[in-house]
């Protein structure tokens, strides 16, 4: 099983990126997906998820309104669109991929599959 994310980078605040994340080796349309975040010394914060059909999706307050995730099921991917960027924003950005929609919902950390992380810098 793989879980690769991209599109990470460094943009000024006030800007935009979106990140992708494909799964592999699995049935993608079985599993619920979430965005986490985490920063050098803190713990992982989970951000948003969506169910495995797009129609149930959650966001902390610090990104709602500003971020959006989405999931195209024909090609194993899920979307975060990320707009008005801060620089608290910055941080490591992973893909989490778990059966469980409800456990995303929690924003567990123990979910079924991790991607190896995108780096988010948004400067001021």
């Amino acid at each position: 099983v793989q879980v690769v994310e991209s599109g990470g980078g460094a943009v000024q605040a006030g800007g935009s990126l979106r990140l992708s994340c494909t799964l592999s080796g699995v049935r993608f349309v079985d599993y619920a997906m979430g965005w986490y975040r985490q920063t050098p010394g803190a713990e992982r914060e989970g951000i948003s998820c969506i169910a495995w059909n797009g129609d149930s999706t959650h966001y902390i307050d610090s990104v709602k309104g500003r971020f959006t995730i989405s999931r195209d099921n024909a090609k194993n991917t899920l979307y975060l669109e990320m707009n008005d960027l801060k620089p608290e924003d910055t941080a490591m950005y992973y893909c989490a991929a778990d059966r469980s929609f409800g456990k995303l919902l929690r924003y567990s950390k123990n979910v079924d599959y991790w991607g190896q992380g995108t780096q988010v810098t948004v400067s001021s």
